[in-house]
């Protein structure tokens, strides 16, 4: 069952008695947690029917025994475990998910893991519960992740905007999200985000950003690449070098799976290497700028560079320093 479909049943007033909600995604569990807490009882229905637990402090009798409450003034109670991964003895649960109280909605927010699937519990889930398990967004699906989140929200967002947040925040859409609404706060409806809007509402600059070294470094501009590095010696939170060396890595990497695509066909190429058509061109630059034995001298040398930026091999060279001396090194 999608997140989709659990908040269209709960506006529709249709019910299970539990909800299992699990797995790596925080994002969307959050989202159902909030919903539940603040949308399936009204404002006084909830002063007597709504129960909140924490895995840590929370004890399974007692919290069983809220499930077995009767609601008040209302058709149903609305009890919530957040960070049930947390609780002990959270499978003696499973008495009252066998057995659950159809006057409750009992919501459990497992977050970051799965339950293991040969314990009873697990077995009752399966029988007695709605289950969601979420996962990770691949990073392929970021950019028309992002776009249809701002599509909802009465805008429309450029390309290069897109990147700049991806390239900022990572695979982290609960932050991508919290940032969208942010300039959907600032921005009169209807506009298109730009990367101008990104750097004054996000904070990202639109010329001195992971993204915009990526770009110098695939057309080997090796001025430009060194000016950006000099910014991010001068603003050292605006793109750590630990986000810096990975993003490059995973472009490279790309680059390389590249010399073993027959496919001179683009949208072929982009479902080998697992990324959208207009990505394409891109690889295609570097390929071309580097060869082979360059693109594979590239990642050996940021798998050197990452090393040293750890400490090994390296008595405390800056960053910055590190960065410029791996960049004339690429593109000797």
């Amino acid at each position: 069952m999608s997140v989709e479909k659990i908040i269209k049943d709960w506006k529709q007033k249709k019910f299970s008695p539990v909800y299992w909600l699990e797995g790596d995604e925080n994002f969307y569990i959050d989202r159902l947690v909030d919903y539940a807490e603040k949308h399936i009882l009204s404002e006084s229905e909830a002063g007597f029917n709504l129960s909140v637990f924490y895995g840590k402090d929370a004890n399974w009798a007692e919290l069983i025994n809220a499930c077995r409450r009767y609601p008040m003034f209302a058709e149903r109670q609305v009890v919530i475990l957040k960070e049930a991964q947390q609780m002990r003895d959270i499978d003696k649960l499973d008495a009252y998910v066998e057995r659950p109280l159809s006057s409750t909605v009992l919501v459990v927010a497992y977050k970051e893991k799965k339950r293991d699937g040969r314990t009873r519990l697990s077995k009752l889930l399966k029988q007695h519960a709605e289950v969601l398990t979420t996962q990770k967004m691949y990073d392929s699906q970021l950019p028309e992740w992002i776009t249809a989140q701002v599509q909802k929200k009465g805008f429309e967002i450029k390309h290069k905007a897109v990147m700049l947040l991806i390239e900022h925040i990572g695979n982290d859409i609960s932050r991508i999200n919290n940032e969208i609404d942010k300039l959907s706060l600032n921005l009169g409806t209807g506009k298109t985000i730009t990367e101008e809007h990104i750097e004054q509402f996000v904070g990202i600059s639109k010329e001195y950003n992971v993204f915009e070294l990526q770009e110098a470094l695939q057309r080997k501009d090796a001025a430009k690449a060194i000016r950006i590095i000099q910014y991010f010696g001068a603003n050292p939170k605006s793109a750590p070098i630990q986000m810096v060396l990975p993003a490059l890595y995973a472009f490279f990497s790309k680059v390389y799976q590249l010399f073993g695509i027959r496919s001179k066909d683009e949208n072929a190429i982009a479902n080998a290497l697992g990324v959208r058509p207009f990505h394409v061109k891109n690889y295609l630059l570097a390929g071309k700028n580097y060869g082979f034995e360059g693109t594979e001298q590239v990642l050996l040398l940021l798998h050197q560079y990452n090393l040293r930026s750890v400490g090994i091999k390296d008595a405390g060279t800056e960053d910055a320093s590190l960065m410029k001396e791996m960049v004339v090194k690429m593109m000797q």
